[in-house]
């Protein structure tokens, strides 16, 4: 029946299914060109930074290294505002697309994806229910049609921002850890 229907649909699910790759796809790109960010943090070769960059297995811990480099690295006030400024909304925006990435997708009797269901247990002490069901209307797709927005301004901002944070870490020495910072 559900099979019969879903051509009825097909254009909404198409939509749908188009701006997630979109995010998708730009959320990836970005994530990989703090590659780049770490390049220059570890002053090294572009494999080198590749290699140290998937030995860390999730975007967490990579953003976490490159924020701690950059505290020993970057004495340039306004250069590490800048870059904590690019995490952070990096780090908004992968909410979004871990949300969407992670989840169950829930369809209508004609084919249409009305809802997700985030595949994250909820456990309390009395209870434990398998995650958040959110509605994936008009808001949403608002929603992934900014962040996917918010991811474009993104790339543009680190591209412009190596070149700066280069000759900033090349021109400058590396300030020794404090004993109370390592």
């Amino acid at each position: 029946m559900l099979a019969a229907a879903a051509p009825a649909s097909a254009d909404r699910r198409t939509f749908v299914l188009a701006l997630m790759g979109n995010l998708i796809c730009s959320w990836s790109n970005n994530e990989s060109l703090f590659i780049y960010v770490l390049m220059i943090l570890l002053r090294t070769d572009e494999a080198s930074a590749a290699v140290v960059f998937a030995t860390l297995n999730t975007t967490r811990a990579r953003l976490d290294l490159i924020q701690r480099l950059a505290k020993i690295r970057v004495s340039d006030k306004v250069l590490s505002k800048n870059l904590t400024a690019l995490i952070e909304r990096f780090s908004e925006s992968t909410k979004v697309r871990n949300e969407l990435n992670h989840c169950m997708f829930i369809f209508d009797s004609s084919g249409a994806i009305t809802h997700t269901q985030s595949m994250r247990l909820m456990e309390t002490r009395s209870s434990l229910r398998f995650g958040e069901i959110k509605a994936l209307d008009e808001g949403r797709l608002q929603e992934m049609l900014r962040t996917t927005h918010e991811m474009t301004k993104i790339n543009r901002e680190i591209w412009d921002l190596l070149p700066r944070l280069e000759a900033h870490v090349c021109g400058a020495q590396p300030q020794s850890v404090s004993v109370d910072a390592a």
